[in-house]
Parts: structure tokens; C-alpha cells; sequence
């Protein structure tokens, strides 16, 4: 039995997070992994991959980190969870609030999607209001209902759910204005990354901000990928825009799992015990949210992030990189079909086939061939431990893929795809 089938015998879908599943890889991709360390995986075999999936984004300064497992380790030897609040539970909550401009309270928990779905609760509480408006061209904010009811896979959702969530896209304020104007004081809260594959524009982030105090809603940036990425103040102080709540996660610990909701005390005192006589909302209660190992990494992983310039470091080899993969499809006479672009400090790629319609077979095969030259690359996601060398062993694997790519633009993908192609997440059936 192969490890593969052993993951989906034991697990349901084969991990834990939808985007580690088979059926986002390329059949020639790692089953399984071991380790990791610095900018690299290794599989069971001990075959290395320079990888460019960085744990889904959540480790920003490399694999195994010294000094962040050793924060880590020091907090496990004191207990790791105790009965009352612990001492690095408070360092890692102040240490929060004075980084984050808009911050006056924080409440850490073990996942994005709690945390996100702790702001639409808080933003219910604080309007009295049902409806949630979020942006359709961000890929992932919780697997609640709230979110999922408004995806294709909302299978198992109640249907108030579904109806509850409306959607408009990023950077277009026309359609939040007409989602305000059809729902009038209905809409509790608005709910968008501050960018992905893209900056705002025509100061959209302010304007979304000002539509939702016009119309008595709550302003909600998640930071989870964009937060201790963009600038180590997050992207809202990037953009000059403070949120009302803001949620984080992914790199803020180097791979531990810490996430956190934060924002104003107005809205985050609604959670608290210490009002009497106010009716009580019970915002979030985990007994691992304030794991000390976590908040130890996360107080290590700030410090280390402002001694050695990591935000600056992933601005720079990110430009480096999409320079090096767009000018290697040139080279190839690809720059049709192959782009590389968005942000600089958390770049995406795109594949295109002669149409010019986009392409998931070609995407598959760009990463089978990756993989082939010892590159994993299922997006891109940049650590402090990418450098010089990496960028070396990309660009041989890239100009080894590209004979190939070329070879399956003008031939068709079938004779040199093994295996299936991947598929989107939100889909309706398997």
C-alpha cells in the first residue's frame, strides 16, 4: 500500500488542509514528507526539494529555525498549557498590540478560521445585524458556514447560511455600495484580505472602510497571509488603512500554529467577563489557543523578523524571482503562456494555453517538470532562507521545464502529462 493510500484509508481527503491533497499535485509529487529545513523538504527517501510551499505560507524565516525552535522548546519545558493565564501569554499579547497600529486587544487561537469567524461573531454582536459581505476574489477565510455556504462546495450547509454571506469583488467598490444599497441596515461586518495577487486601487481599502462607517457596519481586514509579510506592521499600515478587527496567522510564528483576532477595544470588549450586568457574548474558548510553544515561537519569530530585515528580504528575491521565471518563458518565446506577477513579497504564476484561456493542465505539468528538477512550487511562497543558491537551482529547473512546456504548447499536454490534473479546491463534486 502506498503512502498515499494509506493517508486517505486513515485521513479524510489524505490531510488535514485541502491544499495538501493529492489532487492539487502533480502525480509525480512527494507523497509524503519528513522534514524540513532552511528553504528545503525532504521525502522518506531522502530526495530534497527546494520548496516554494513553505508549509501553505506559514514559515516565512525557513524550515527548523534555530532560534524560533529553541523559544519554542523553552516554553514546553515550563508546561506548555497551565491552569490560569500564562506569563508568555501576556508577553505575546503586548508584544501584538504595540506592532499592530489598530490593536488594542488580541485574543490568540490555533487556527485562521476561528479567528475569522470570531470577528463576524463580534461584528454580529456590536450591529445586531445577520448579513456578512466578503470578497469573492479571496480564495479562503474560515471553513465555517458562513464562508463555505457562499463556495461551491457548500454541501452540508444550511441554507440561511448560504444566504446569510454576499459577495463582491476587490478593487470594484461600485458592487459593495450596491450590496449596501440592497441590504440596507442589514450588513454586520465586511470581510476582504487587504491584497492578494494585487495593490488596491483608487484607495479602494479607505473607500470600503468608509462605506462600512457610512452604513453602521464593521470594517474586517484578515491579515493571515499578508500580516508579518507585507510589512512587519501588516498591510493595513502598508496601505494606510486601519480596520476595525483584523485577524492573522500563517507566518507569524514560523510554522507553530498561532492565529490570532484583534482590533479596537469597543468591538473586542464584547468578549470580556469583567462588565457586569452586560449581556454576555462568549467570543472564543480553546483550551490550546494560548499554547505557550506557539506564543513562544511568535514572540522569537517577531524579534528575529526585526534584527535581520526579513521583510525586506522577501521584497527583494521576490522581485528577483518573477524577473528570473519571466524572462526564462522569454527566452523559451513562453511570455505568452507562462506569467509570473502580483506582489512582489508573495508573487503568484499563471499558465496559459494557445487560446489564451487559463490553464490547470498546463499549471500541472509546469509543476510535474518542476518537481522532476528537484523543485516543489504548487504557488509561491518565500522564506528568509531563499537566497542566491536557491535562485540558481530554480533557474535550472525552470529552463529544463520550459523545453518541456514549450514542447506541450504546440503538441498538447497528453503526451507529456503523467497522471491526472490538479483540480480547484471549491468544486462541487470530487
Amino acid at each position: 500500500m502506498t503512502y498515499q493510500e494509506r493517508l486517505l484509508r486513515a485521513i479524510p481527503g489524505g490531510a488535514h488542509t485541502y491544499s495538501r491533497g493529492f489532487d492539487q499535485y502533480p502525480e509525480n509529487a512527494p507523497q509524503i514528507l519528513e522534514r524540513g529545513e532552511g528553504a528545503y523538504t525532504y521525502d522518506l527517501d531522502g530526495n530534497r526539494f527546494l520548496d516554494y510551499g513553505m508549509a501553505l505560507r506559514s514559515v516565512s524565516l525557513g524550515y527548523a529555525n534555530k532560534q524560533i525552535n529553541e523559544a519554542a522548546i523553552k516554553q514546553i519545558s515550563y508546561g506548555n498549557n497551565l491552569t490560569r493565564a500564562s506569563a508568555i501569554e501576556l508577553q505575546a499579547a503586548e508584544l501584538l498590540i504595540d506592532t499592530i497600529d489598530s490593536v488594542d486587544m488580541v485574543k490568540f487561537t490555533k487556527n485562521g478560521s476561528t479567528a475569522t469567524t470570531a470577528a463576524i461573531k463580534l461584528s454580529r454582536a456590536y450591529t445586531g445585524r445577520g448579513l456578512v459581505a466578503r470578497c469573492a476574489d479571496h480564495a479562503f477565510f474560515s471553513f465555517d458556514d458562513w464562508f463555505i455556504g457562499s463556495t461551491p462546495a457548500n454541501f452540508g450547509v444550511q441554507k440561511s447560511d448560504i444566504e446569510n454571506t454576499k459577495m463582491f469583488p476587490y478593487n470594484k467598490i461600485d458592487s459593495l455600495k450596491k450590496l449596501f444599497e440592497a441590504y440596507p441596515d442589514q450588513i454586520a461586518c465586511v470581510i476582504l484580505e487587504p491584497s492578494v495577487t494585487e495593490h488596491p486601487k483608487n484607495n479602494f481599502l479607505h473607500e470600503v472602510k468608509s462605506l462600512c462607517h457610512k452604513n453602521g457596519a464593521v470594517f474586517i481586514l484578515d491579515e493571515m497571509i499578508t500580516g508579518f509579510r507585507w510589512h512587519l506592521k501588516g498591510a493595513q499600515y502598508y496601505y494606510g488603512v486601519e480596520p476595525d478587527l483584523c485577524t492573522f496567522g500563517k507566518t507569524m510564528a514560523n510554522g507553530f500554529s498561532v492565529a490570532a483576532i484583534a482590533g479596537k477595544r469597543e468591538l473586542m470588549q464584547q468578549g470580556s467577563i469583567e462588565f457586569q450586568g452586560t449581556e454576555r457574548l462568549f467570543m472564543l474558548s480553546t483550551t490550546h489557543g494560548a499554547e505557550m510553544s506557539g506564543l513562544g515561537a511568535f514572540v522569537a519569530t517577531i524579534q528575529f523578523m526585526r534584527e535581520n530585515n526579513v521583510i525586506d528580504h522577501l521584497w527583494g528575491y521576490g522581485s528577483k524571482l518573477v524577473n528570473l521565471m519571466n524572462e526564462t518563458a522569454k527566452d523559451f518565446n513562453l511570455e505568452k503562456y507562462f506569467v509570473a506577477g502580483g506582489v512582489e513579497c508573495s508573487p503568484y504564476y499563471l499558465t496559459f494555453d494557445k487560446d489564451g484561456q487559463y490553464s490547470l493542465g498546463l499549471r500541472t505539468l509546469f509543476s510535474q517538470e518542476m518537481i522532476k528538477n528537484g523543485v516543489l512550487i504548487p504557488w509561491i511562497a518565500i522564506s528568509y532562507m531563499h537566497g542566491d543558491e536557491e535562485l540558481r537551482i530554480t533557474k535550472k529547473a525552470l529552463q529544463h521545464t520550459f523545453e518541456v512546456y514549450k514542447k506541450a504548447i504546440n503538441e498538447g499536454i497528453d503526451k507529456y502529462l503523467v497522471g491526472d490534473v490538479i483540480k480547484p479546491v471549491f468544486r462541487k463534486y470530487n
